[in-house]
């Protein structure tokens, strides 16, 4: 079975567009940068259970792109 490349990822351009969520696994790090938020907000929205679902590999906190996609719906959803 292929690895998951972990790799930090630009989610925005110069203009602000946001871009596409990359196929591979995201860290909280990439997280905080999608939406523009410090980190320690990541952290707080998973203590809270508030953000968008993750899970733990080892010590490590990872989402998957879908699933975070899933959230953002969800969010937009609630808001309206």
């Amino acid at each position: 079975m292929p690895r998951q490349h972990l790799s930090k990822h630009s989610e925005s351009n110069t203009s602000g567009d946001v871009l596409p969520l990359p196929n591979s696994y995201l860290e909280p790090e990439d997280i905080a940068r999608i939406f523009q938020v410090p980190l320690e907000t990541v952290y707080q929205w998973r203590r809270k259970r508030t953000g968008p679902p993750g899970f733990r590999v080892g010590r490590h906190v990872r989402y998957h792109p879908d699933a975070v996609a899933q959230w953002v719906a969800d969010q937009s959803r609630e808001a309206a």
